[in-house]
């Protein structure tokens, strides 16, 4: 038997890796990146004018009877230097950020999308709440790099470049030489350093994930919380995560210290070692005061920039691995996915079939064993049997959600893993037991079955589903919220919801799992004749508990571990006597005991 798994991908994604996954997305807009580019040389060609200017004006006015016109000169020239630095810096920033929202949008929207093509297999196994974190930091993270990157790193590494330039050309080449000594050393220190950081903050993000998917998971089942007293037990737990990530979040701290004041040192050594040779020039008449604040000048516009680079090489840093963590997410395999040439079904008369149908959602349980049975188009099969007998399971193998590990499983005589499936799950509707409704209106609740329907059609499958009166009677009418998971609505308001809903979606195959086992008999028996009016034609497959609410099924069969232990008609298998007919009599006796209690 084959077995798969969807899990994630592995963790040893690699900076450039990273990077390389997501150049992609940023050249979609390669013109606005060039021009945010020319602006970013252009405004720090500017930007290293501005000392030179401010040279002239000293030496100038240093010169005794100097005309006022030279040094107004000089003046014009550094505040026009000045002004089309800053002019050209806002206008780079203006030309990015449509660059950094568009790849942010299309890298949550690729991941969104790529969870939902993911097996079901795989959100059973994650915690939404980790999830969701993930997507946010790494989102988040691509507007830090995208900044720092373009907005920081290439402008400070231009600048220093430009003004060793200038240094070596104008001055003794000890004054580039330490320049970039300084820099290098700098540089060097700080991506040891900083990578040697990198565990902590990927320690954080794992347990700040575990932390939130906690606190989600407790504030979901709210209720449950309350009905078993365990606000105390939640908040210990999630206070357990907390703790954990306490003390990552301080070795991560320690360890920032250690690296703001190592570069501090370095940075004070070099700018000591700077002025002192340009003390030097003075006193020996090689450099005038001019000069010296030149010097300083260059040194002062490097130093805020180099830093800041510590900071913005360590913003990238955490942002590279907020990223690599959500492109983990967006490079898990599919465990289902479509073959190649995968056909498009359209019908309105489908026919199912099970044959040789063997599953296991891992390798050391078999649910499912050879299973074989047929629902002919416009029929109806019902299947009964203990908990764990694997009827729920021929719901999600039918939609696909798992690929079968023997056998197949046919529409209409095709193998559903030849079929698209998008167009397959088109195809079904379902109304399972346990209907978890949207955080929303009622109305965007129903029209979910068919989204492009119109109001009347909304309207139309409510009154089908003997929903309308009771919508209308509420003050919101069909814009009432059902609050997280519809629990504002009663089970049996929620399940006329379901239904309207499939109703609407108006597919040939349906599914019945286990749609009425959680309501009372009075509403049961409502709900029972609402699904047998929506069925009338289709091919529908009922999974069930109680068995009276399958008696008018064409067939029935009764699973047992896994196995068809029997099949036939209601009539056929209460005259066989066997596990369907004890059941059925069970049942009876228990349902003539709760009416005489």
């Amino acid at each position: 038997m084959r077995f798969t798994h969807s899990g994630p991908a592995p963790a040893n994604r690699n900076d450039w890796q990273t990077l390389k996954t997501l150049l992609p997305y940023l050249w979609a807009f390669k013109g606005r990146v060039i021009l945010a580019l020319a602006c970013m040389i252009l405004a720090k060609v500017a930007a290293v004018t501005v000392p030179l200017y401010l040279k002239d004006i000293v030496d100038q006015l240093s010169v005794p009877a100097t005309l006022l016109a030279v040094p107004v000169m000089a003046l014009v020239g550094y505040g026009l230097a000045r002004l089309t630095s800053s002019v050209l810096g806002e206008l780079r920033d203006a030309v990015f950020a449509r660059v950094i929202q568009g790849a942010v949008r299309s890298v949550a929207r690729s991941v969104f999308q790529h969870l939902f093509r993911l097996s079901l297999r795989f959100h059973l196994e994650r915690q939404t709440g980790g999830m969701s974190r993930d997507i946010e930091r790494g989102t988040k993270g691509i507007g830090f790099l995208l900044n720092f990157t373009v907005f920081n790193i290439l402008p400070t590494l231009l600048e220093i470049g430009m003004v060793a330039a200038i240094l070596f050309r104008r001055y003794a080449w000890e004054f580039a030489v330490v320049t970039l000594a300084t820099i290098a050393i700098y540089i060097v220190f700080t991506l040891l350093v900083t990578e040697w950081r990198t565990v902590f903050r990927r320690s954080m993000n794992d347990l700040d994930s575990k932390a939130n998917a906690k606190a989600i998971d407790a504030l979901i089942n709210y209720e449950t919380v309350k009905y078993f007293n365990n606000e105390a037990y939640e908040e210990a737990r999630y206070d357990r995560n907390l703790a954990a990530w306490e003390a990552s979040a301080i070795k991560n701290q320690v360890s920032l210290s250690m690296l703001n004041a190592g570069q501090g040192i370095i940075i004070a050594s070099g700018v000591t070692l700077i002025m002192v040779l340009a003390a030097r020039g003075v006193v020996n008449h090689s450099m005038t005061v001019g000069d010296v604040v030149l010097v300083a000048t260059f040194i002062t516009q490097l130093y805020a920039p180099l830093n800041f680079l510590g900071f913005v090489y360590r913003e990238i840093k955490h942002s590279l691995a907020d990223i690599e963590r959500m492109f983990g997410l967006l490079s898990t395999n599919q465990e289902v996915d479509d073959a190649p040439a995968a056909q498009q079904l359209d019908t309105r008369q489908a026919s199912i079939r099970f044959a040789g149908v063997e599953f296991g959602y891992d390798s050391k349980r078999t649910i499912l064993h050879g299973l074989n049975f047929e629902i002919p188009a416009g029929s109806s099969l019902a299947v009964v049997g203990a908990s764990g007998a694997g009827k729920s399971t021929l719901s999600r193998l039918l939609f696909r959600f798992y690929d079968v590990g023997r056998g197949s499983i046919s529409i209409n005589g095709t193998d559903i893993r030849q079929l698209r499936q998008d167009s397959l799950r088109s195809h079904i509707g379902i109304v399972p037991q346990d209907t978890v409704l949207f955080n929303d209106s009622i109305y965007y609740n129903i029209a979910y079955g068919r989204p492009d329907a119109s109001r009347d059609e909304v309207m139309e499958a409510a009154r089908s589903a003997h929903i309308h009166d009771f919508v209308m009677s509420l003050p919101d009418g069909y814009d009432t919220q059902v609050g997280e998971r519809g629990l504002k609505l009663s089970g049996g308001e929620k399940q006329r919801v379901a239904i309207a809903r499939t109703i609407l979606k108006n597919p040939p195959i349906l599914i019945f799992d286990e749609a009425t086992s959680a309501l009372d008999s009075r509403t049961e028996k409502a709900i029972q004749q609402e699904l047998a009016a929506i069925s009338a034609n289709r091919t529908t497959l009922i999974i069930a508990h109680r068995l009276s609410t399958i008696v008018d099924a064409d067939q029935i069969i009764v699973m047992e571990d896994g196995r068809v232990l029997e099949r036939g008609s209601h009539r056929e298998l209460i005259e066989h006597g066997g596990r369907y007919a004890e059941m059925w009599h069970l049942q009876q006796e228990q349902q003539a005991g709760e009416l005489t209690a």
